[in-house]
């Protein structure tokens, strides 16, 4: 065994020590090929492409394998899996720990509840969203749960049935309590604890946002729909192409601080959705302007109100079904976009629960 192999192999351990099997599958490779030229940059396209039907019909799948940490931070930065069980059901999920939060006083570091859209995972989501880097800047924890196949066909998180809208029931509930455990286990700030998804994910945010305003500080909500929005699957599919009806502004008393971003050419979940979520709030201040690659934003900030916090809604114009100021490695993104990862960031450490000083006694 020659010494380039040697370390090849000492350097695919490495990496899957700190969690970054597709790289160290990748190395391994290439050691028994004997191939020792640097490693090519992956080639990708941008997978900004319709989430056709997400709720039951057929959809196209993209098969992605991202590498959701730069290199060079990976030995010190934490990417772990677990699985949670709570009233039957069970999840995956992916932990994020960066050193930065490692290096904090436990009681300091904020946590986010990221939650993708349909047809994609937590490592998928996680390159995409780029969500990893921004909170290594904060010192964030980032948990990213997966939704199984057995319980929705195209891995969509279930915002559209009753069951999965309440508190103490369904979903809502396991994410509520998968949540805690984190919160628990990394000693975790609960007055910083945070929740976004995109899509279906970004519809389940905001029923978690309505369920838990005691656990969850803030919530953001990409390309997604109001909570209640929908009862059925054919509801769900009527909600996402017409938009959510007028009298849901009368359903946002009791909202939580949201940030909301949605493309105006969005043809899988109507804008008018974005707005639905925000309904209710006082006018807010209007601004214009430019992501850094030139792509056009109307950025509304609304003040709290007695009943409902703040809110600030970013309309995204010509942008599609997909993550604003995302990376190619994952799919549904947008990369000219303003970066909406930052953003809400910027947004959710704003924010501190005042209902959060002791642990959830809810199931």
């Amino acid at each position: 065994m020659n010494t380039l192999f040697s370390g090849l192999m000492r350097d695919a351990a490495q990496l899957t020590r700190t969690g970054r099997l597709v790289d160290a599958t990748q190395l391994i490779q290439r050691a028994l090929r004997g191939d020792t030229s640097p490693a090519e940059a992956p080639t990708t396209t941008s997978r900004a492409m319709v989430e056709d039907d997400v709720i039951e019909a057929q959809v196209r799948v993209v098969e992605v394998h991202p590498t959701p940490e730069p290199r060079g931070s990976e030995a010190a930065d934490a990417w772990t899996p677990g699985s949670f069980t709570h009233q039957g059901r069970s999840v995956d999920y992916m932990l994020f720990v960066p050193a930065s939060a490692s290096a904090q006083p436990a009681a300091a570091r904020p946590l986010v509840l990221m939650l993708h859209g349909c047809t994609q995972g937590a490592a998928d989501f996680a390159a995409g969203t780029r969500m990893n880097e921004h909170a290594r800047e904060n010192g964030c924890i980032v948990l990213y749960p997966e939704q199984a196949k057995r319980a929705h066909g195209q891995k969509c998180w279930n915002w559209f049935k009753t069951q999965h809208q309440q508190r103490g029931r369904g979903e809502p509930a396991l994410l509520a309590a998968l949540t805690e455990h984190i919160v628990a286990q990394q000693q975790a700030d609960r007055s910083r604890v945070y929740v976004a998804g995109l899509s279906a994910g970004g519809a389940m945010a905001d029923v978690l946002g309505h369920c838990y305003p005691d656990l969850y500080a803030a919530v953001g909500v990409h390309s997604g729909l109001p909570h209640g929005a929908a009862n059925d699957m054919m509801s769900a599919l009527n909600v996402m192409r017409t938009g959510a009806p007028e009298m849901r502004a009368g359903a946002a008393k009791g909202s939580p601080p949201t940030i909301v971003f949605h493309g105006d050419a969005d043809p899988t979940v109507h804008p008018g959705n974005g707005r639905a979520i925000v309904a209710g709030a006082l006018p807010g201040t209007v601004s214009e302007g430019r992501s850094a690659a030139g792509r056009r934003y109307t950025r509304t900030v609304h003040p709290a109100s007695p009943g409902r916090g703040d809110a600030e809604h970013w309309l995204l114009h010509g942008a599609g079904h997909a993550w604003s100021g995302g990376s190619t490695a994952g799919s549904y993104t947008q990369p000219d976009g303003v970066d909406a990862s930052r953003e809400m960031l910027r947004f959710f450490l704003a924010h501190r629960s005042t209902l959060a000083s002791e642990p959830q006694r809810a199931p």
